[in-house]
Parts: structure tokens; sequence; C-alpha cells
């Protein structure tokens, strides 16, 4: 169901007062919404969506379309538990600042210091100088890192402990660059257990859905949601069979379209009289405030859990958005408005550009969708001569040493070698802002990766004097996608 509040009058004579909550162009906004988005949901195959809008403290529109398990034609409804992806994130910050608010933990001390016997392990760089803010804003040196784990398949989650002596190694200096990190969320979710003394999920219930009165929002399905959880849907349109993964904080939160708008009007500092301050606004500020630069069009910064972005059109937006297997999820709040926008989908595109568009521009009419860079392909790659040669070393992977070989040609052309297997010509070869990237085959063979069959070895080395160091990710971005990355060091070899 959805609804509108429309503004009356103020009857503070009679002992009743009663708030004006929408105006009336947002209100006509609102007209023929349903229609738009169920057509949408269709053109774009997606099998259940559900969107939230708040303003000014109030949730004005709510509703679920199409289903949240097509096979049992169960509908979807704004009380369906989505899979959230990445904005667990945002919510596992909020958790991690509480434990900072009560001063039980430093955003600006090692994470190592908060962390067992498994620690980050700075490949180069220092250690120490990964701090917890640097975790919660991707500029830890941390690399790429996803894998999933099916229940179809006879594999399980490993500890967090094991997880991070597997990959938790720094690919670059601390505070050096911003890589988007899953497994610095997952030593995030894991500081919380270790300084609160409880698990994850069981704290993340305790002192922040609880509290803000998130009622179908847990770390994973919680017990007694079951019967509300959407089915996640693949590209084909067939139903995924249910996985977990290795960082929940990063990905493993559940919730419904109508929790998450009401944990974005937190945010918005709404201060809404059924919610704990479990925050207060100066914490909420901290959160919002970027302190990395992501680059991209337009220029967005990472702060606390948050994505932040100063649009052309002139809106502050504070963002983050999610997609794995069978899930799509955007939330966007815009301070300057008091307004939060949910959208919410179990399977279709990835990015949910067209939706945010039709609702995020009838509800602000300056809003505008930013250009796209588009697909166009990359210039040539030429190497400069610092880079052409032979460079040899090795990519070290938790079960061994695999000696690694790059040849870079003056034509451009780069061959990869691991060990004695054939050597793979390098695609999609581009060399920015001092760091070489590029797609080959190559195995590097792992349990992990025994288990994952064909995949890419992705490459990411910075070249520093005679030496590229960084990550060589294996990866698979199709059908059950998994990104495994590995400390690679190789040095230049005479001429």
């Amino acid at each position: 169901m959805h609804y509108v509040r429309l503004p009356v009058a103020l009857f503070v004579g009679m002992g009743l007062l009663v708030h004006p909550v929408i105006a009336a162009p947002t209100a006509a906004a609102l007209t023929g919404l349903d229609a738009r988005l169920e057509k949408d949901r269709v053109e774009e195959s997606i099998p259940g969506l559900a969107v939230a809008i708040a303003s000014h403290g109030r949730i004005i529109y709510e509703k679920g379309f199409g289903w949240a398990d097509r096979e049992n034609r169960v509908a979807a409804t704004e009380h369906t538990l989505f899979s959230l992806a990445s904005i667990s994130k945002p919510m596992t910050a909020t958790g991690l600042m509480t434990l900072v608010q009560a001063r039980k933990v430093d955003l600006d001390r090692p994470a190592n210091d908060y962390l067992g016997d498994a620690k980050l392990q700075a490949r180069v760089g220092d250690a120490a100088q990964a701090t917890v803010r640097r975790l919660a804003n991707h500029s830890s040196g941390l690399p790429v890192h996803y894998q999933y784990f099916f229940v179809d398949e006879p594999y399980r989650p490993p500890s967090r402990d094991e997880t991070i002596l597997h990959y938790g190694n720094l690919i670059t200096p601390p505070g050096e660059r911003y890589q988007y990190s899953n497994v610095g969320f997952g030593a995030l979710d894991y500081i919380i257990s270790r300084v609160s003394g409880q698990s994850y999920a069981d704290f993340m219930r305790r002192e922040v859905f609880v509290k803000l009165g998130m009622t179908h929002t847990s770390v994973g399905i919680g017990p007694g949601l079951e019967k509300y959880a959407a089915v996640r849907y693949g590209d084909d349109g067939a139903p995924l069979p249910f996985f977990d993964l290795d960082t929940p904080g990063a990905g493993g939160i559940y919730s419904s379209a109508h929790d998450l708008v009401r944990f974005g009007m937190f945010h918005l500092k709404d201060h809404l009289s059924d919610q704990v301050a479990i925050l207060s606004d100066a914490s909420l500020d901290e959160m919002h405030r970027s302190t990395v630069e992501q680059g991209g069009q337009p220029p967005a910064g990472y702060a606390i859990g948050w994505e932040v972005i100063d649009r052309p059109d002139g809106y502050h937006v504070v963002t983050h958005t999610g997609g794995m297997p069978g899930v799509a999820t955007t939330l966007i709040l815009v301070p300057g408005e008091d307004l939060a926008v949910v959208l919410l989908a179990n399977g279709g595109p990835i990015e949910l550009h067209a939706l945010e568009k039709l609702v995020m521009s009838a509800l602000l009419p300056k809003w505008r969708q930013v250009p796209e860079s588009g697909d166009k392909p990359p210039p040539p790659f030429v190497p400069s001569p610092e880079l052409v040669g032979d460079w040899a070393g090795h990519v070290h992977t938790y079960a061994g040493d695999r000696p690694l070989r790059l040849q870079l040609r003056a034509d451009g052309l780069v061959l990869l070698q691991v060990g004695e297997q054939p050597a793979s010509v390098m695609s999609e070869v581009r060399f920015e802002k001092g760091t070489l990237f590029g797609t080959a085959r190559g195995d590097l063979d792992t349990p992990d990766l025994r288990r994952h069959g064909a995949f890419l070895l992705e490459v990411n080395l910075q070249l520093r004097g005679n030496e590229l160091t960084g990550g060589v990710t294996a990866t698979r971005h199709y059908a059950r996608p998994f990104g495994l990355t590995h400390w690679t060091e190789l040095q230049k070899r005479p001429q």
C-alpha cells in the first residue's frame, strides 16, 4: 500500500497539532507513479521490486511490485525482505559508529589493534596506517574481494580469521588511493564482534535494527523472517539457490523498503519519536563527511560507509547502491531536501538507473540524469619506454607463491605467463596514473579457486621504479561470480 499525506491546517487551539508533511507539487508528482514503475519493472525484466520514499520525516510512498517468490505466487510488498548487497556497508558503519561514539573504537587507530591473531599484512607501506577509518572509506590498501557460497555446493563461508589471513593483504600503501574492498568491511564486522563481545548479527539486531524500529531487517534471514524473504533470480530469470558470503558486513544484510527508508530518515536527522538516537547529529555528520576521492563522473567521494556526491544539477547526495547475483539496490539521501528514496529488486539489471531517474526526476524537477561515459573503446595501448621489457616475479597466494612473467612489447602486445603454463595475450590493457591494468588467462591453483572452475586473471599493478607491485585478481563476472585478489610483485629484467 502507498499513501500521500497532504498539507492540513494546524489545530493548535483544539490541542491537536498536525504537521504539514508534503507540498502539493510533490504529491502531484506521485500521481501515476505506480503505473510507470510497473511498466519499467516489466521492461527491465525485474521479478520483484519495492520502492519507498520519505520526505521531511514521513513516509509518503511505499509499495511493492511483481513477485517476491514468483514460483509460489508471493507478491512483493514494502515489507518484503530483499538482500541489500552493498547497502549493508552504511548499516555496518552505523553499528561501528555506535562503538566509536562510546569510545570503544577509535577511527584513527590501526585496525589491527582490534583484530585477533589474524592481522592485515602490509605487502607495501605500513600496516599501522591501515586505520579503522581507512577500512570504512576504502583507502586502506586492501583489494577487490568477493566470493559467494551457494547451498547446493559443498562449501561454506570460512571464519573471518581465515578470510583475513588469506586475503587481508594491503596491495597499495594505506591512504594512497581509493580501492573498493569488501574484505575491509569483513574486517569491520569482525571488529564490531570482537569489541562488543557479541556476534556481528546479534550486535546489529540489538544495537541498530531494534533501536531504529527496523523489524524486517537482519544479518542474513533472521529467525521468524523467512516467510518475508524475496527469492533472488539470476540473469536467466531462474531462481538462484540461497547463497551467503564471507564478508557479511560488506553485503550480508536483508531489509525491507519500509525499514530501509526509516534507516534513511535516521541518517537525515529526522529524529523520529519511535527511534532511539543511537548516534548524535555530530556522529552522523562525521559519517557523511567525504575523506577520500573516488573519481568518476560526477566526481564522488567516500565517507564512513557512504558515497558522497555533489551533482552537477546542484543536489548534494549521500548514497549507496548494491549489486550481486539476483540483487540490485539503491538508497539515496538528499539532505538539502530532507528526502530519502529506496529501490530494491531481486533480479534484473545490476543497476537501477532507469527506475532511479523515473523516481528522482518526479520528486525533484531539477534532477537530471548524469551523462554516462558510454562504452567507447579505449585507444590502443602504447607502452611508455619504462614499461617495455620483460618483468618476472611471483603472485603470492596463501597456498604458496606462483611464478609470474609479463612481457610488454613496444608494439603494445602484452603476454602473461603463470609458471610453466602457456603464455596468454593480455586484453583490455591500459596504463593510467602509474597503474597497469589488463586481463588474461592463467591458473593460480589454490583450494579456493579450484572450487570455482574457469576464471580470468585481472592485473592491477603499480609502477614503482623497476618494480610492478599490486594485485592479480582471479575473477569471473558471469554465472556465479567471484573475485579473489593476490599480492604480486615483479621486477624488470635487465635488457
